[in-house]
């Protein structure tokens, strides 16, 4: 999701994992909100439903551009998507996780699957992704760019 922001430069919304692995780290740890999919469930529901889970907020109208799939380092593709959209609030609430805290404690602990979701410009976001994510920043980057009618800083 991207917006343009007081400046109109565009920012994209980036969500922190959660968990203990996350707590105290900060950049290169970032990412699009994301989830798995089966075959026969539509990538695009699929993409909304993750989102929604992941940041309280829902995105059910907007001009979807599909971006191309990436594989990251896991060996796992990603199918995404961008969209024009602005939230006030972009992170309300996440589902939660359960896993074994701390390690070989037989002590089960929930955790948020996302703990923040906030906006930032292209530059920073770049810092903050997954490194194997940032393609996705830079198609954003040429879509925009190649849009006569938006740019990166978008015509008032």
């Amino acid at each position: 999701m991207y917006r343009f922001n007081k400046e109109n430069k565009v920012e994209v919304m980036l969500v922190h994992p959660g968990g203990p692995f996350f707590t105290k780290k900060d950049l290169g740890v970032w990412s699009i909100p994301k989830g798995e999919y089966e075959e026969d469930e539509d990538p695009l529901l699929v993409a909304q439903r993750e989102f929604a889970e992941e940041t309280g907020n829902k995105i059910e109208q907007g001009r979807f551009t599909k971006l191309n799939p990436i594989k990251i380092k896991s060996g796992k593709q990603i199918t995404a998507w961008a969209v024009e959209a602005d939230f006030e609030k972009c992170f309300i609430c996440s589902n939660e996780f359960e896993m074994e805290w701390p390690p070989k404690s037989g002590k089960k602990q929930k955790f948020p699957e996302v703990d923040n979701a906030d906006w930032f410009t292209i530059e920073v976001a770049k810092e903050k992704i997954n490194p194997g994510q940032i393609p996705l920043l830079d198609e954003l980057v040429e879509m925009l760019s190649n849009n006569k009618d938006v740019i990166m800083h978008k015509k008032s």
